[in-house]
């Protein structure tokens, strides 16, 4: 290692152990929280997203701000360092991630829409499309908490809507509460699509 770059890791080690604000004192990644006691449930494509962005946060983005930080370390004084500062607050922030990632790896269960042997029922990675009392139709997948995303459609196993559905078969009417009260809604169809109908 020359002697520039022996240097560099010193600065960058001094400039990692020297926060303005404790690690303590940040908030933890946000996510939707998962019941007490269970396993983070997941469709296959769902889990392979969460492991490409950890990958990419470990083996791309990190080492950059962390070079980009050893850089602008190097320039003087820190205080009104622009580069240095931005860093920093970056470091933390993928630092969170990835151990908000790390996490809900570890406690994954990844169960495939495609292998469920009820298919005429409602139960995680069904795609279902129901009616409300207006007769507005609506289709949703029950996914994980991690793959949820209300503009593709896609809805929590924890959500209000996949749990009144749970169990449900096609002709049912199942009851959702809403911060408006309880709406009866009728499942109209289902059907379960490989890797959790990943697009």
């Amino acid at each position: 290692m020359s002697s520039d770059a022996v240097l560099r890791s010193r600065v960058v080690s001094k400039a990692f152990t020297k926060e303005t604000e404790s690690e303590d004192e940040l908030p933890e990644e946000q996510g939707e929280a998962l019941p007490a006691g269970t396993k983070n449930y997941i469709t296959p494509a769902g889990f392979r997203r969460l492991q490409e962005e950890l990958q990419h946060l470990l083996r791309v983005e990190r080492p950059q701000v962390v070079e980009t930080v050893a850089w602008a370390a190097g320039n003087g004084d820190r205080s009104e360092n622009g580069d240095y500062i931005y860093g920093k607050k970056r470091l933390r922030e993928i630092d969170r991630r990835i151990r908000f990632l790390s996490k809900r790896l570890e406690i994954s269960q990844i169960v495939d829409p495609a292998a469920q042997p009820n298919k005429h029922r409602v139960f995680f990675g069904a795609t279902v499309t129901y009616a409300n009392s207006r007769d507005e139709e609506k289709t949703v997948t029950i996914v994980g908490v991690d793959e949820a995303d209300l503009d593709e459609g896609k809805v929590s196993w924890v959500a209000p809507i996949a749990r009144a559905l749970r169990g449900a078969e096609v002709g049912d009417t199942v009851e959702l509460r809403t911060p408006a009260g309880v709406e009866t809604i009728e499942v109209l169809a289902i059907r379960y699509e490989a890797d959790g109908g990943a697009r």
